[in-house]
């Protein structure tokens, strides 16, 4: 079964797109900040990290920097999700080794999944 991070501090984002994952029969965990998120990548070595940008503490362009700087881990395809949208933080995004850029209003939740979808195969 595929695993999927959702690294997300919005909890109502956070769960709804868990339970369309779920739904979609992708084996989901959650962290709510960049910290608990790069435990859980240690750990759990998930095939794709779906990463939001702006949380507390350890942010996701830090996440994506020690990730894609770690070479046990930074085999796994990270797509940034974030309300973000600005084209030098979309440029630092994917120059950083994320495989695709989401902005939040963009994508409703079933696009999201056909993306991960993509990515994956």
């Amino acid at each position: 079964m595929t695993k999927i991070l959702v690294v997300e501090d919005d909890k109502f984002l956070r769960e709804m797109i868990t339970r369309k994952l779920d739904k979609e029969g992708f084996e989901v965990s959650q962290a709510v900040d960049g910290k608990e998120g790069l435990e859980k990548i240690r750990e759990n070595k998930p095939d794709l990290i779906l990463l939001d940008l702006i949380m507390p503490g350890v942010g996701g362009f830090d996440v994506l920097e020690e990730v894609k700087g770690d070479d046990s881990i930074n085999h796994i395809p990270i797509v940034i999700l974030s309300n973000l949208g600005q084209k030098s933080e979309v440029e630092r995004g994917l120059e950083l080794g994320a495989k695709d850029f989401l902005i939040k209003a963009h994508f409703t939740p079933k696009e999201i999944i056909k993306k991960i979808q993509e990515i994956l195969e």
